[in-house]
């Protein structure tokens, strides 16, 4: 059911994400579905909320949020936690906090989930990122809003849309191109791969290393799994249109008293 990261995070920092296994949606969001705007049962997917909730110990009920594909990022605190539980959702593609117990979730299904990590265990952030979020800056924002130096933030890339299946347009090339940040342009040209049909093969996770590094963020793990390709582990908008999403979670653990 849940994928543990591999990746230098603190202790006091827990992270999970899920899977497409485990769950009691029907086809086609077999089976851990835990969107609840894609047309799947209301029921089924509160009940495989719970059981992800049982499943990775989560100390709350994570702070699902309202995505756009944008670059907005919610700061987190126990108001949120309590929202949660009543079904309210932050409008925002990116969620950080520095609060013990507090869950931050981004959902995913080939857009490609990114955790980050305080090294002295003092934040934590989750982003959704799209190629249109990753190229409008999500990771810088997310970065921004935790507060901490780039240097001192640890990052783990969960599973996505592979450079073997992600084709794409000229726009999105030169979205990218187009970016503020200061990515190397040669670079990220070479993380398109031109296509006999005109396309492109984008590599997000090479992407998403670029925009890390250039930002200072060094450290960062994952990487790697194609969402399109593991059919059986992992629900795909690209490959099956009408599916269910999965979930990225991390959080502060609780102090015991």
């Amino acid at each position: 059911m849940l994928i543990t990261p591999e990746w230098a995070a603190p202790p006091n920092v827990r992270a999970a994400m899920t899977t497409r296994r485990g769950g009691v949606s029907v086809a086609p969001w077999d089976s851990l579905n835990l969107g609840v705007h894609v047309g799947d049962s209301h029921t089924s997917v509160l009940q495989n909320r719970r059981r992800v909730r049982e499943e990775a110990g989560l100390p709350s009920e994570p702070v699902w949020l309202d995505q756009v594909h944008g670059t907005s990022v919610v700061l987190l605190d126990e108001t949120h936690a309590v929202a949660a539980v009543a079904g309210q959702r932050p409008r925002a593609d990116a969620a950080v906090t520095s609060r013990e117990g507090v869950v931050c979730s981004v959902q995913v299904a080939d857009c490609m989930p990114v955790l980050f990590a305080a090294r002295d265990g003092s934040v934590v952030g989750a982003a959704h990122a799209g190629w249109r979020g990753l190229a409008g800056g999500v990771l810088e924002a997310t970065v921004q809003a935790m507060g901490a130096p780039a240097a001192e933030i640890v990052s783990w890339l969960g599973p996505a849309i592979g450079p073997a299946n992600f084709e794409v347009g000229e726009d999105v090339v030169e979205a990218f191109l187009r970016a503020p940040a200061p990515a190397d342009r040669a670079a990220t040209q070479a993380a398109f791969v031109p296509q006999p049909t005109g396309k492109w093969l984008a590599d997000l996770y090479a992407l998403a290393r670029l925009r890390l590094a250039a930002l200072g963020v060094t450290q960062v793990a994952g990487g790697g799994r194609c969402t399109v390709a593991e059919k059986d582990s992992f629900f795909s908008f690209r490959r099956d249109g009408q599916t269910g999403r999965m979930a990225a979670l991390i959080w502060l653990q609780p102090r015991r008293a």
